[in-house]
């Protein structure tokens, strides 16, 4: 809103591009601009990590969006689950796609994490193809020998997918069904975090444990 005709400004396309612009005309609701030169944007990870979350009731979800597109994770995939509140599907999605933006401007990243449509537990474990997925589990559901994020350090994935649940936690039969389709069930430590909480707490240590930049 502050630049004018003349201005020089950085833009990016939101799949790994970004540009050295300058602004040839602003006015309300449109600017049109003169791309100079590329620059280097900042490193990606290197192991793909999406982001498999319950959706969130309320605004909750917008900060889960927010902050995962600032980690740095390359998708973010919402389900539905047994405890899943009602939501609006077509409101919250491109509500999300503007908050994932507006997320990656903010933190100087050129990539926009791609948002699939909302769709059942079920059916994401179903169809789902990612080289390692862990379910991120409450303490008391995690067993006599609970797994921790460490289990990173011993992996070399082509790729990851963390998953998170909803406010109410999984259900019994969800977490059946997830380590029956190959999930590993594992646990941020011995305190309940809220739901909207787990995911950036996640995917630092989930980076860090596979030293990805």
């Amino acid at each position: 809103m502050r630049l004018g005709t003349g201005d020089d400004i950085a833009v990016f396309d939101g799949r790994g591009r970004e540009f050295h612009a300058r602004v040839l005309s602003a006015v309300r609701g449109r600017v049109r601009v003169e791309l100079l030169e590329a620059i280097a944007p900042a490193p990606e990870a290197r192991v793909p990590l999406t982001l498999v979350h319950a959706v969130l009731k309320g605004d909750k979800m917008d900060a889960v969006v927010r902050d995962a597109t600032m980690m740095g994770v390359s998708a973010i995939e919402p389900v539905i689950t047994s405890r899943t509140i009602a939501w609006s599907p077509r409101r919250e999605n491109d509500r999300w796609g503007r908050v994932a933006i507006s997320s990656a401007k903010q933190c100087r990243r050129a990539t926009v994490p791609a948002i699939a449509e909302p769709r059942s537990f079920g059916d994401w474990l179903a169809t789902s193809a990612h080289g390692l997925r862990l379910l991120l589990v409450e303490p008391s559901a995690a067993g006599a020998a609970p797994r921790s994020l460490r289990v990173l350090e011993d992996h070399a994935p082509g790729s990851l997918a963390l998953i998170v649940g909803p406010e109410g936690g999984w259900t019994d039969d969800e977490r059946q069904r997830a380590e029956q389709a190959g999930c590993m069930a594992v646990t941020l430590g011995g305190l309940t975090l809220r739901a909207d909480a787990i995911a950036v707490a996640a995917i630092a240590i989930a980076r860090f444990a596979l030293r990805d930049p």
